[in-house]
């Protein structure tokens, strides 16, 4: 390929899934019980006081952004969105320390819009029932790639995590 021809896109929707094996890791999170309409609203608002609480305390983000559900993905939405961070924090309003739990988990990397990811969940959940797994009651979506407004979405990286049932 010369130099001046484009990079070819990445490959749109799901990877391969595959089984990971997680470490505890420390997070800062706000919890909500929020509509699909309202997911937007939830997720600027909470953002933007991570941001103020987490200077505050001196606790450091320690990887992407993420939202932990908490059973069937269905309204209204019961979940989580944080940060892992470098060392616990203390409670600041409805910025909350937690933490994103150890274990075996199967794992799919989503390539694309957000809108296709319910497809992507899909594929992960019935690749698992495939492979005899059962899942746990807690999934979570990692933004690999931070969206931005002025941003192609096929650029979009978001990793899909769902724990295995013990």
């Amino acid at each position: 390929m010369s130099s001046n021809e484009p990079e070819p896109h990445p490959a749109q929707g799901p990877g391969e899934p595959e089984l990971v094996s997680l470490v505890p890791m420390s997070t800062a999170v706000v919890r909500g019980t929020v509509t699909f309409a309202g997911l937007r609203d939830f997720f600027d608002g909470s953002f933007k006081a991570m941001g103020a609480a987490l200077a505050a305390q001196g606790v450091a983000v320690a990887g992407p952004a993420f939202c932990v559900y908490r059973g069937l993905p269905i309204e209204p939405l019961d979940l989580e969105i944080g940060f892992p961070t470098d060392h616990p924090m203390t409670a600041d309003g409805d910025v909350v320390p937690a933490s994103l739990p150890g274990g075996r988990a199967a794992r799919l990397v989503h390539y694309g819009a957000f809108d296709a990811l319910g497809a992507s969940w899909e594929r992960l959940g019935a690749w698992m029932a495939g492979q005899g797994l059962a899942g746990g009651e807690l999934r979570w979506e990692t933004y690999v790639t931070q969206p931005a407004p002025d941003m192609d979405p096929r650029d979009l990286r978001t990793e899909l995590t769902w724990l295995i049932a013990a």
